[in-house]
C-alpha cells in the first residue's frame, strides 16, 4: 500500500450495469499492456508527490468522446488505472463538482516538470525537446 491510497473515495470495485453482463467485459490486458499501465502508476505517483504541495490536485484529460477537458484527481486517475489493470477497462466516475482548471495539470505539462526537476537535481540542464526526458509517453 502506498502513501497515495486514499480509502475515502468511491468504491471503484462495483461492477456497472452500463457496462453489461461480465461475459461482455474486454479481453485481459496483454503483458505490454499491463507494463505500460504500471509505469503510469509508477509516474503519476511522481507527479503526485511534486506537484500536490504547490496546489495542483491532479491531471486535465481530453476526453475523445465528448470533446470536453476532464479533471481528474489524483486518487481518481490512480484508482482508475489500478481498475484498468485489474479489468481492463475503466468505468465513467463523477467529475469534480465545478473544478477550477487552473489546479490540473496535463499528462505531458506534468512529466517536462518531472524531467526538468530531475534535471536540476542532477545539476544537468533540460533538453528542451518533447518526448526525450525520462518522464516523456511514446504515444
Amino acid at each position: 500500500m502506498s502513501a497515495f491510497d486514499d480509502g475515502s473515495g468511491p468504491d471503484f470495485g462495483a461492477t456497472d450495469p452500463a457496462f453489461g453482463p461480465s461475459d461482455e467485459r474486454p479481453p485481459p490486458l496483454t503483458m505490454e499492456e499491463r507494463a505500460g499501465v504500471l509505469d503510469d502508476l509508477a509516474e503519476l505517483e511522481v507527479f503526485r508527490t511534486l506537484l500536490e504541495p504547490s496546489g495542483i490536485k491532479g491531471i486535465a484529460v481530453d476526453c475523445p468522446d465528448c470533446d470536453e477537458e476532464h479533471h481528474v484527481d489524483w486518487a481518481l486517475m490512480q484508482a482508475n488505472l489500478r481498475q484498468l489493470l485489474e479489468e481492463g477497462q475503466t468505468g465513467r466516475h463523477e467529475p469534480p463538482f465545478e473544478p477550477d482548471p487552473d489546479d490540473y495539470v496535463s499528462w505531458d505539462y506534468a512529466s517536462g516538470y518531472a524531467d526538468g526537476v530531475a534535471a536540476a537535481a542532477e545539476g544537468d540542464e533540460p533538453t528542451g525537446r518533447h518526448g526525450a526526458g525520462r518522464h516523456a509517453r511514446e504515444d
